[in-house]
């Protein structure tokens, strides 16, 4: 029996795998990866390997024993069908018999085209009959200050979210949820709603940018259409272009903002504030 983390070398795999190497041994531990020589660093530590890909159902064919927990962090290839990709794992956590099947979703109040693949995933992980854990993941603080040089350049944070509020946290925070699931008891068929525990808008984050750098940065509101032109023309694929672009607009109606608490609670501290990763980004 093992905790297995899918997707270990991605940002937020390796958060996760950081975090688990400090509460249980290494060789309880097994890092599923595309590619060997991404995770030598933790095969060096005492962690197991397994090669597999989403996109070759074969590649799990034996990876799961019985009672292992599993983490299912969701695959980042938009146009390759992600519900079938996690199909795949949730097929093999059924045949093996797996004790756990953690998902990283997204907000249960997210109506944009980025959830559709996350409610798919869902609903086929519920029906398998495998013992479940919905982690319902909130937007990342990272998903904007890894996203700076922009901003910087022109001394503007561009959106098309209006005053909408987003209730993000750190990649650390969420990844500490996964962890206290896989390493806890009791979250058999449990939905976590996760978010951090301060909502924001994008024009508080550019008068904090303002703030950090002594510079004037200003928030500029764009449609939705202009925001996909604009990502477009910075080299992001349309498709993908606007599924960003249709958050924003989820964010406007106040999908993205979490006030359940469950992040928190989960990792038994408060969540990382959005100032303390601008001032950490900057820093970078």
């Amino acid at each position: 029996m093992s905790i297995v983390v899918t997707g270990a070398t991605g940002h937020l795999g390796r958060h996760v795998v950081e975090q688990l190497l400090e509460k249980v041994p290494a060789r309880e531990i097994t890092a599923v990866v595309r590619d060997e020589a991404k995770a030598a660093d933790l095969a060096a530590r005492g962690v197991r390997l397994a090669v597999a890909d989403y996109n070759t159902p074969e590649t799990f064919d034996g990876l799961f024993t019985v009672g292992d927990k599993v983490l299912l962090i969701s695959g980042n290839e938009f146009d390759k069908g992600r519900p079938g990709q996690h199909q795949v794992v949730i097929d093999a956590a059924k045949a093996a018999g797996v004790a756990l099947l953690a998902y990283t979703s997204a907000p249960g109040t997210l109506t944009a085209a980025l959830a559709d693949d996350h409610r798919a995933t869902e609903r086929a992980l519920t029906a398998s009959g495998v013992p479940y854990t919905l982690l319902r993941n909130g937007w990342y603080h990272e998903n904007y200050t890894e996203q700076l040089a922009p901003v910087l350049a022109h001394d503007a944070v561009v959106s098309a979210a209006g005053e909408g509020r987003i209730s993000s946290a750190s990649r650390a925070d969420y990844a500490a949820a996964a962890v206290a699931v896989l390493t806890g008891e009791g979250h058999e068929n449990r939905t976590y709603e996760l978010g951090g525990d301060e909502a924001w808008s994008l024009t508080e984050y550019a008068a904090e940018l303002s703030r950090q750098t002594g510079r004037e940065i200003v928030h500029t509101s764009v449609s939705t259409e202009a925001l996909t032109g604009i990502l477009t023309g910075a080299g992001l694929p349309e498709p993908f272009a606007a599924i960003l672009a249709g958050v924003d607009a989820s964010i406007e109606k106040g999908e993205l903002v979490v006030t359940s608490g469950d992040l928190s609670r989960l990792i038994g501290r408060p969540t990382t504030p959005v100032t303390e990763a601008i001032t950490a980004a900057l820093k970078g």
